[in-house]
């Protein structure tokens, strides 16, 4: 499949272009070129424009779209530090993590996701009610469409709470759009998740999203309904929607034939059996962006370009006694008498070397979690308690006369539990596509634990910078968007 994102990928460029342009340009587009009106007229065609939004989303890690939403949020939270800090070299972060953006030093991240949601819009309106497809392929990529339309406006509610609630590629009725209420928003995500779970294929499916990869050698790159099931339970979640949250978890959880807790050794090689949803390595040499980022070598950060990152303490300081967490995905370099932890879930960094390792967007531990705090929240403490502990278990070293991290116990209030829930949260999804910095806000821990981060970063904290500001252009562009509060 790797190739074939590859060769495809001029395609996709191709198609955007005639979208993005149709506005300016009103006549037809000659009989033999690729483009908005007849990409959908073939299956091959058809499969690329899914294809490139998964290639885009797997490269541009310290970029403004959906590839950075690992890095940003870890910056504007308590998983990073940033080597220089205020005055660091590595300007585009500095504002990130001190906490002090502006509609003129934030990143285009509203701009860059909703060009994807033009892409998907785009595709939406092409397949449906196209005769001319293999009607098995149409109906998967209807659902690859609206499970990623989904995904897109999870980011964008996360980012900046209220947001235009783009449908459509008319760009007459887009670029006067008001705000929709995050509450609207996460209707649509709903809605478009319970679409995509009718629509997606149980199996994962090779890269013409047709045909099924044989048991065993499955490739976990393109959406199922596991998928859709597993970004659903989330949705479901931060919606405070308890008992769905709980149902769509268990869902994937009692799947087990496909889903499975995997040794921390495991859990981020490629097509391994935690994985819901993976993403496969196109930038040629490496791996893994994460990795290449993040592992440190051994002269410490700032010595190499765009190794400017380390764990903040407050993580660090996060892991208890002998969690094997802390030492499968932490490691460290100590340079003049400092030591800087850094992220190591993600390990390659040879440009040489074999692909093993694929970045993770879903995985099953996750739903573990979600399970916990839904089952917390609905009063089922008990059985909470107890996914926590499936997690924890992961995490304890079972080498005989080893010092085990200790079970939690059944016997805890509600608040308590839900404690042990971010805890566990924090320990288990760190550095993972801004679970950190949306936990903090949805569990209203954030202003709590920011005012002290943010001073130790060396400013103030603000209540209204859990949201981030629009751009200048942003507003520019829609003048019915409104600038969030206290920028």
């Amino acid at each position: 499949m790797k190739k074939q994102i590859l060769l495809l990928r001029s395609i996709v460029f191709l198609t955007i272009i005639f979208c993005g342009c149709k506005k300016f340009i009103e006549i037809d587009a000659p009989v033999t070129s690729i483009n908005s009106a007849n990409i959908y007229d073939a299956d091959f065609t058809a499969v690329s424009v899914l294809t490139g939004i998964y290639t885009d989303l797997s490269e541009g890690f310290s970029s403004a779209g959906l590839a950075s939403m690992t890095l940003f949020p870890a910056l504007t939270a308590d998983e990073l530090t940033l080597y220089g800090g205020a005055t660091s070299s590595a300007t585009t972060f500095v504002p990130y993590y001190t906490n002090s953006l502006t509609n003129s030093n934030v990143q285009t991240h509203c701009s860059a996701i909703y060009a994807t949601i033009y892409t998907i819009n785009s595709a939406i309106e092409g397949l449906t009610n196209n005769n001319k497809l293999t009607s098995s392929l149409k109906q998967q990529l209807l659902g690859e469409a609206k499970f990623m339309r989904g995904f897109c406006y999870f980011y964008l509610t996360g980012l900046y709470g209220d947001v235009p609630l783009v449908l459509t590629t008319d760009y007459k009725i887009n670029s006067v759009m008001t705000k929709s209420s995050r509450d609207v928003v996460y209707s649509q995500i709903i809605a478009d998740l319970k679409d995509a779970q009718n629509l997606l294929s149980e199996k994962y499916l090779t890269g013409d999203a047709l045909t099924a990869y044989t048991p065993g050698a499955e490739e976990r790159v393109r959406p199922t309904k596991w998928a859709a099931t597993a970004l659903l339970a989330r949705a479901y979640l931060y919606n405070k929607n308890w008992m769905d949250a709980e149902r769509e978890a268990t869902s994937v959880i009692n799947n087990s034939s496909m889903y499975q807790l995997t040794d921390l050794a495991n859990v981020f090689l490629k097509n391994n059996i935690e994985a819901i949803w993976q993403l496969q390595p196109v930038s040629k040499g490496f791996n893994t962006e994460a990795a290449r980022f993040f592992v440190l070598p051994s002269s410490g950060p700032g010595t190499l370009s765009g190794r400017y990152f380390y764990l903040n303490q407050n993580l660090v300081n996060s892991f208890e006694p002998n969690d094997l967490r802390a030492i499968e995905w932490v490691k460290n370099v100590t340079v003049k008498g400092t030591t800087y932890y850094y992220p190591f879930k993600y390990k390659v960094i040879d440009p040489n070397a074999e692909v093993t390792e694929y970045t993770v967007v879903l995985r099953l531990a996750e739903q573990y979690l979600i399970r916990a705090e839904a089952r917390i929240q609905i009063g089922d403490i008990g059985n909470g308690i107890a996914d926590l502990n499936v997690i924890r278990n992961r995490a304890t070293d079972k080498t005989p006369g080893a010092i085990q991290l200790p079970k939690l116990s059944l016997l805890v209030t509600r608040v308590e539990a839900l404690n042990a829930v971010l805890h566990e949260r924090q320990v288990e999804l760190f550095m993972e596509w801004g679970h950190r910095w949306f936990d903090l806000k949805r569990m209203g821990k954030v202003d709590d634990v920011m005012a002290k981060v943010a001073k130790e970063k060396g400013g103030t904290w603000n209540t209204n910078w859990q949201l981030y500001p629009f751009t200048l252009l942003d507003l520019k562009y829609d003048p019915n968007l409104v600038q969030n509060s206290g920028y």
